[in-house]
């Protein structure tokens, strides 16, 4: 991606066929997970909001990058613990199945965290 998306749809169009693929797939599983998310470009990559930042993803090389917070990640550090990762992030390899289910059930705990957060005015 050379230039800077204005939306999810734009993020996706600018990678190849295979990884667009994917990339819909995650966005689904996500959509899906949190129905109430509000669809957004965040630090330049697919967001979803729900009262505040509830999960980015972005594609890069070799991986699909899942942002969850570090609270998503530490709530399923056992099964994320086969992929590279950090604080907030994991990285799933782009020649293997995407873990749709861990993405989902990932989602709604996040969901959950943040339906628990008081509720952020819009701008």
């Amino acid at each position: 991606m050379t230039e800077k998306a204005r939306n999810i749809d734009e993020y996706i169009s600018g990678f190849p066929e295979d990884v667009r693929k994917i990339l819909e797939e995650v966005r689904a599983t996500i959509r899906e997970a949190a129905p109430e998310a509000e669809e957004t470009i965040g630090y330049a990559m697919p967001t979803f909001k729900l009262n505040g930042n509830l999960i980015h993803f972005a594609a890069y090389k070799n991986h699909i990058g899942l942002y969850p917070t570090p609270n998503g990640i530490e709530e399923f550090k056992e099964e994320l613990s086969r992929y590279k990762g950090a604080k907030g992030s994991v990285q799933f390899p782009i020649d293997k199945p995407m873990p749709l289910d861990l993405i989902s059930r990932i989602t709604k705990f996040r969901v959950e965290e943040n339906l628990k957060l008081p509720v952020k005015k819009k701008k």
